[in-house]
């Protein structure tokens, strides 16, 4: 048997495995190696055996004949059946990663999808690698240096594009031109035919670029000579580009491409207090957007809240007078208890045969017991506050059964309940507020999945080195951040701060996801604390989970509102951001006109400016 030919081998690349337990290595040393087997390409990474044992598999380890399987003994810390998505997938796709021993693992490089290469000021080099399944193996950290040499190495079997919305993200596409075009066709991505565009790429790549590729920032650059040219095997260098002070300067292409402008100072105002100047005289509210600017900027007096409520969630229309709000008050209050006397009705002996409904009156019961306690409407033994909010949510389930009851719903109702202190009102308040948040209750998770995306494109924006810090203990996925996005951020701030933060986020102003730029302001106001310190991903967990009641919401208020302005007013902001944000929105005309945006984005672009000059002019009053 002859050995397999090696191509690239590089010693003192580490896996950071974070175990728990304080007997298992937490760094793993190893080689990297790109091998020909049976003429196959691959990468291939290996432990350096220690005193004849392999080094302990923590995560990522995978039994014989199954799939790989992940650490199920994982503790969040809270509550684990709702605070964090589950990373185990008993079902997953088979992904073509071969493994060797219990964390080495070998993968055809035509199954490289991506590689995500980054440095972080207090760290080293490090990549993270998916799989064209979409699983990341591992980051490897280069502790001696050697991911220039690897990349350059790479470039002789695969394409190695910049992605347009990452910088650090490098995309895998095979040499083969074949394979290229049918990658072309499916990007539609050119008008004429991919093969003979292949051609002209190898040919003449950078006038083909401009000629073919206008709608694409930075597609294929440099990456289309072939592997023989000089300046494909060694990239030239970004002159305006620091060196790096290891053997990395020749690869430091890799910049965020967002030029963001200095973030604005932001000031809070006063709460609404003068109600009825903004009503006619039948009642009606006469500038429902003056008014959700007004709450947005500084709140609701506690007098008022109950009756601004009611509109925020939809309860009443705006366009309402009084006496049609005494009628939608007496259908909703009907319409209430004849669903409530639904569940009511049911006996013991019928709830026996309902396996869903006791499913869900259990756990109500088992939620209500431990809800806001502390609260003195909700505290002791036989308190009427826990009837009434065991009694709402048993409704809701009459109201929406196929959703029923999950997890957290009772925190969304005990501060709707405190503020209105009446059953009726309260539930259709509820009903409103579920008609935002009810996707991230649905068993799919796919919205939580979704949120928590849009809250990295946000991040990779605003601070490109704190999402390098991340990636590099495997948290970038920001699942700690889970709990926040859930129930809106409901076991992080005060009871009393909580009130103020949801009518905040009740407005929908600036933006429907501003409680995605609140997550980002109190990420960025952690930064100093996670960068600056040995965390990995079970201290960075615990370091978040403990800032409960221990943030200030004023100051990240003005933080998320400030990084809005700083984002809208940035020229070059991608169109990932511009899509979360609001900014920007795809439609069929996309492909002919890419930097078309829809007139909403006119709006809240001058709706920001309005908001920069109004926090300008309210110095000198507002309260901080």
């Amino acid at each position: 048997h002859l050995p397999e030919p090696m191509i690239f081998e590089k010693e003192g690349v580490y896996l950071h495995t974070n175990a728990k337990r304080s007997n298992q290595d937490t760094t793993i040393p190893g080689f990297i190696r790109i091998v020909e087997r049976a003429g196959v390409p691959a990468l291939e990474w290996s432990p350096l055996e220690d005193d004849g044992r392999n080094a302990p598999a923590v995560l990522y380890s995978r039994k014989d004949g199954e799939g790989g399987e992940e650490d199920t003994n994982f503790d969040p810390g809270y509550e684990p059946d709702w605070a964090v998505i589950s990373t185990v997938k008993k079902d997953r796709e088979h992904v073509p990663v071969k493994e060797s021993g219990q964390w080495a693992f070998s993968l055809p490089l035509s199954e490289l999808y991506s590689l995500r290469r980054a440095r972080f000021s207090l760290g080293r080099n490090f990549l993270v690698l998916t799989s064209r399944g979409g699983h990341p193996l591992p980051p490897l950290h280069f502790h001696r240096g050697g991911t220039r040499e690897l990349l350059r190495a790479l470039q002789h079997y695969i394409i190695l594009d910049q992605s347009p919305v990452d910088g650090r993200l490098f995309l895998a596409y095979p040499l083969d031109s074949g394979a290229l075009s049918q990658s072309f066709d499916k990007l539609h991505l050119l008008d004429d035919g991919g093969s003979d565009l292949v051609s002209r790429f190898i040919h003449d790549p950078y006038a083909t670029t401009f000629g073919g590729f206008s709608k694409v920032t930075n597609f294929f650059r440099a990456a289309l000579r072939p592997p023989d040219s000089p300046a494909h095997s060694r990239p030239a260098q970004d002159p305006s580009l620091p060196s790096q002070p290891d053997d990395e300067p020749g690869f430091e292409l890799i910049t965020c491409g967002v030029e963001l402008g200095p973030r604005p100072d932001v000031t809070r105002g006063r709460p609404l207090g003068n109600w009825e100047e903004f009503l006619d005289s039948e009642g009606r509210v006469k500038n429902p957007e003056k008014v959700k600017e007004l709450v947005f900027r500084g709140g609701i007096t506690p007098s008022l809240r109950k009756e601004i409520w009611k509109f925020l969630l939809g309860f009443y229309p705006w366009n309402s007078t009084t006496k049609e709000r005494e009628d939608i008050l007496r259908v909703k209050t009907d319409e209430y208890f004849r669903m409530k006397v639904q569940w009511k009705s049911v006996s013991e002996e019928q709830e026996m045969r309902n396996s869903l409904l006791r499913g869900y009156r259990n756990l109500i019961e088992r939620d209500v017991n431990r809800t806001d306690r502390h609260n003195t409407f909700f505290s002791g033994n036989d308190n009427p506050g826990l009837t009434l909010l065991h009694d709402v949510l048993m409704t809701y389930c009459m109201y929406n059964f196929d959703l029923g009851y999950v997890q957290g719903m009772s925190d969304l109702l005990s501060p709707i309940l405190f503020v209105t202190q009446n059953e009726v009102e309260s539930f259709w308040c509820l009903t409103g507020f579920m008609e935002l948040v009810h996707q991230n209750f649905e068993e799919s998770q796919e919205a939580m999945k979704q949120q928590l995306l849009q809250l990295s494109v946000l991040l990779k924006a605003l601070d490109p080195e704190l999402c390098d810090f991340l990636d590099s203990q495997d948290s970038g996925s920001l699942c700690f951040c889970f709990r926040w996005l859930l129930i809106w951020f409901k076991r992080e701030f005060s009871f009393e701060d909580i009130l103020i933060l949801w009518e905040v986020l009740w407005t929908r102003l600036p933006c429907d996801n501003f409680h995605l730029l609140i997550a980002c302001a109190i990420l960025q106001s952690q930064r100093g604390e996670l960068i600056g310190s040995d965390h990995d991903f079970n201290t960075i967990l615990k370091h978040i989970n403990e800032l409960t009641m221990k943030l200030d919401l004023l100051s990240m208020l003005r933080g998320a509102e400030a990084i809005y302005l700083q984002l809208v007013r940035c020229k070059d902001l991608p169109l990932k951001v511009q899509q979360v944000l609001g900014l920007y929105v795809p439609s069929s005309s996309d492909e002919e006109s890419p930097d078309s945006q829809s007139s909403e984005t006119q709006r809240l672009l001058a709706q920001s400016q309005a908001a920069a000059a109004a926090s300008s002019s309210a110095c000198g009053s507002s309260s901080p």
